[in-house]
């Protein structure tokens, strides 16, 4: 799909997963990856405890972990895109 056509699906989309003050840890690297298996488009949140001042480094360490895309970082928001490989 094309990147444009994905941000305006990512818009529609309410969070598949929610980042909290624990961070990125293996669960939800797993459960993420769940998701983008089952949606290839997944919108996470992250709460502010979980950013405190590394948003970028969150945002890399997700994409890094989950060999996936991202579509739309928008506040808080961030949506990736992995496609899967049985299509």
């Amino acid at each position: 799909m094309i990147t444009h056509l994905l941000k305006i699906k990512a818009k529609a989309l309410s969070s598949l997963v929610r980042i909290g003050k624990a961070g990125v840890n293996e669960s939800v690297i797993a459960e993420i990856k769940k998701q983008l298996h089952l949606h290839e488009l997944v919108k996470i949140k992250l709460l502010k405890s979980s950013i405190a001042g590394v948003k970028k480094e969150v945002v890399d360490k997700l994409l890094t972990q989950t060999n996936s895309q991202l579509i739309l970082l928008q506040g808080n928001m961030v949506t990736i895109y992995k496609e899967n490989e049985k299509k």
